[in-house]
């Protein structure tokens, strides 16, 4: 368990930020803000809850903010170089997360009629919050892929993020009366 006594350390006074390993990197490294747009998109998905009314998805939102904790963790942890083994405090996201993901979203997914139009973000403020927590859940993707780029990666953690922009698509539809209530994209509407 993480205990924090002190919330300022003066550390990062000087534009540097610690990695779990105690590494330090500039703010702006490519690593910082890839865990930072997790960050940003779990306190979207704070949001969402605090909007919600139903108990079923509040449930499945707060296993998926731990989890975005636990992938904050494993981006702010540098995979070992040349084969060593990870360290024991590395908290890595599993397969077995992404799984439960795709099984929660088939689940939602049952609830709604096919799509014959892309769906503009809104209709309910759950349903709004969703898609914003959306799009920075895809940008922090690709901010991992651009890691990746460089440095090695937690496959499973680029995996998490892709199909969690698909879980969070999904309900933002259900919170939309089951994709009732979404404004669909109509092209070329305002010519």
């Amino acid at each position: 368990m993480v205990k924090l006594n002190k919330i300022y350390t003066r550390t990062g006074d000087d534009g540097t930020t610690g990695l779990v390993d105690g590494s330090r990197l500039l703010k702006d490294d490519i690593r910082v803000m890839a865990y930072g747009d997790v960050d940003e998109a779990n306190s979207i998905i704070g949001l969402v809850r605090v909007n919600l009314e139903n108990q079923h998805i509040d449930a499945m939102l707060m296993c998926i903010q731990n989890d975005l904790f636990d992938l904050g963790a494993d981006l702010a942890t540098p995979l070992p170089k040349g084969g060593e083994k990870d360290a024991e405090y590395a908290l890595r996201i599993l397969p077995s997360q992404t799984d439960r993901l795709e099984k929660e979203l088939d689940a939602l997914n049952e609830d709604l009629s096919p799509l014959n139009s892309f769906v503009l973000p809104g209709g309910s403020p759950p349903a709004a919050y969703l898609h914003l927590a959306r799009t920075v859940t895809r940008r922090a993707e690709r901010r991992v892929v651009t890691l990746g780029k460089d440095q090695d990666i937690n496959p499973a953690a680029l995996k998490y993020l892709n199909r969690l922009s698909d879980f969070l698509f999904v309900a933002a539809r259900w919170c939309n009366d089951q994709g009732e209530s979404d404004v669909k994209w109509v092209p070329g509407a305002n010519r």
